[in-house]
């Protein structure tokens, strides 16, 4: 008899160190790397599938226009042809603009490029409207959750993880005040009572 209450008594005190664990929001995974204010801002965002920029060729306004890259982060653009903007800055994707149009079709081309809209970034789990918001610059995840209705009341608000660059992208936890980029997942996990 005392030894079954004696396995009761270690047992229970197992079960609540588990829970303790459980609960503490510790996720074990690495803290998201500090960004910038304003990191997706002209000179540093790099351009992904989604994304629409405006290209001015300057003195030449039938080259001019507004494109939406594709799913490879492409897009299509008069003379030029198909142009590879995935992963480049705006400032790169002007020089790569230029040098197409500068090899045999332009004399010495000046080319400006901006984002016009961000992609989108996505907030899952233990949110009131979970789903895909707009992008604006300088966000963090407090900002996000307040577009997403706030919190459920299921919601372990110090127990977020923040996907960078997409669902696939490397996992971080992320506090609220963490700031967000362009094709962010975030993910609010459930609280244990």
């Amino acid at each position: 008899m005392v030894d079954r209450a004696y396995a009761c008594r270690y047992g229970i005190v197992a079960i609540l160190l588990l829970a303790l664990v459980a609960c503490s929001g510790s996720s074990g995974l690495p803290p998201a790397p500090a960004i910038e204010a304003g990191a997706a801002g002209e000179t540093s965002y790099m351009m992904g599938p989604g994304d629409r920029v405006r290209v001015t060729v300057f003195r030449h306004p039938d080259l001019s226009g507004e494109f939406e890259l594709d799913g490879a982060g492409n897009f299509a653009m008069p003379l030029a042809g198909e142009i590879k903007a995935n992963g480049l800055t705006t400032r790169q994707l002007e020089a790569r603009i230029a040098e197409v149009l500068g090899d045999g079709y332009i004399v010495e081309p000046q080319v400006s490029v901006q984002v016009l809209n961000y992609r989108p970034f996505y907030i899952l789990g233990e949110v009131r409207s979970p789903g895909r918001y707009e992008y604006v610059d300088g966000m963090d995840v407090l900002q996000a959750v307040a577009l997403a209705g706030g919190f459920t009341y299921r919601a372990a608000q110090d127990d977020i993880i923040l996907r960078r660059g997409g669902a696939n992208g490397p996992a971080y936890a992320a506090k609220p005040n963490t700031g967000l980029l362009p094709g962010d997942v975030i993910e609010v996990q459930e609280r244990f009572f």
